[in-house]
């Protein structure tokens, strides 16, 4: 992320469309109005705009909303956010803009963070921002979507994908994921666990964990996986078998691994994995440990291993993170610019 002399919050348009989803509209507002830096200052601006001058906007409900800013805020965005529109027409039902909505994008400056919830992948696919990208959408949407653009690479199964300066998720809850992506991805692990904890939500569901889950709320009647993720998560840097977790719940390890898919929509391994890498981050961004330290903090091992599972998961190596979001890095990283 760049910044200016005095840094100022990086700005999020909000591109409100006809037909929004007022909860969607909302997530955004109520995830990047949270964080502050050291000093106590907004880390993030956000901006609700129309394609049209200001005025009201109709939504899903039996009420519109006044949007008070018009598609010139879109030239000013650091990031775009398109949330969820149910309101039919060209874009979705030929995948073609209509010309007051290519107006609009128009003015979107290059190098600006695109990012939507839902339906309002529509918006990014008709632009042609999403041709021979990944991308995903609401689970019950994805086929009709991918027919529409075959040139996208459609991920039905997926929470939310991170293809850099383009991101997308599926329905609703979802986009609260991604957007506690964005500000882990733009301020590191304490922010994003700060807003998650007053919004009261899970501060980190992994983009790659499946959107539906056979199983989310368990059957009171049946065994949980619950206590071995209790029992895991409080033993991160000692060595954990499979068995160990199924030993915990009394079952089979083949019975455990379905019924911890079932329930969390990874595998018992890669769901240790996130948690650890978690860990890490966590240990990189508050302490002043060593690599090695922090790798067998958080059950790596070595330091060479930790490298090669943050570099996958996150695309940084420990040292960098640490540099970026060491304690008061928000506010080094606060000023303008897509964040990196």
């Amino acid at each position: 992320m760049t910044t200016t002399g005095e840094s100022r919050p990086h700005r999020i348009a909000v591109l409100a469309l006809d037909g929004l989803l007022p909860f969607e509209l909302g997530i955004p507002h109520r995830i990047f109005g949270r964080p502050r830096d050291a000093r106590g200052r907004h880390l993030y601006e956000v901006v609700t705009c129309s394609v049209r001058p200001p005025g009201p906007v109709e939504t899903d409900a039996d009420f519109a909303v006044h949007v008070a800013h018009g598609p010139e805020t879109l030239a000013t965005a650091d990031t775009v956010i398109v949330p969820a529109s149910y309101e039919r027409g060209p874009l979705y039902d030929e995948g073609r803009l209509t010309d007051d909505l290519a107006a609009a994008l128009a003015r979107i400056r290059p190098g600006t963070r695109l990012a939507s919830i839902c339906t309002g992948v529509y918006v990014l696919a008709a632009a042609g921002r999403l041709d021979g990208r990944p991308a995903t959408t609401h689970w019950a949407d994805a086929e009709r979507f991918q027919r529409m653009f075959p040139k996208i690479r459609v991920d039905p199964d997926v929470l939310f994908i991170d293809d850099g300066d383009v991101l997308t998720s599926a329905g609703v809850a979802a986009g609260i994921d991604l957007c506690l992506h964005m500000v882990r991805r733009d301020f590191g692990t304490a922010v994003a666990n700060d807003v998650a904890r007053r919004t009261v939500v899970p501060p980190h569901r992994d983009g790659g964990q499946a959107q539906y889950i056979h199983r989310p709320v368990p059957d009171p009647q049946l065994a949980t996986t619950t206590a071995a993720r209790a029992w895991a998560l409080g033993r991160l840097d000692e060595p954990i078998q499979l068995r160990d977790l199924a030993e915990r719940e009394a079952m089979s390890v083949r019975t455990f691994t379905r019924r911890f898919r079932e329930e969390v929509g990874v595998s018992p391994g890669q769901w240790l994995t996130q948690q650890r890498v978690e860990r890490a981050r966590h240990l990189l961004e508050t302490t002043d440990l060593s690599m090695d330290q922090v790798a067998r903090e958080s059950g790596f091992g070595t330091a060479q291993s930790m490298r090669q599972h943050l570099q996958a998961a996150l695309g940084v190596t420990p040292t960098a993170y640490r540099r970026t979001f060491r304690a008061g890095g928000a506010e080094r990283h606060g000023g303008a610019g897509t964040p990196r």
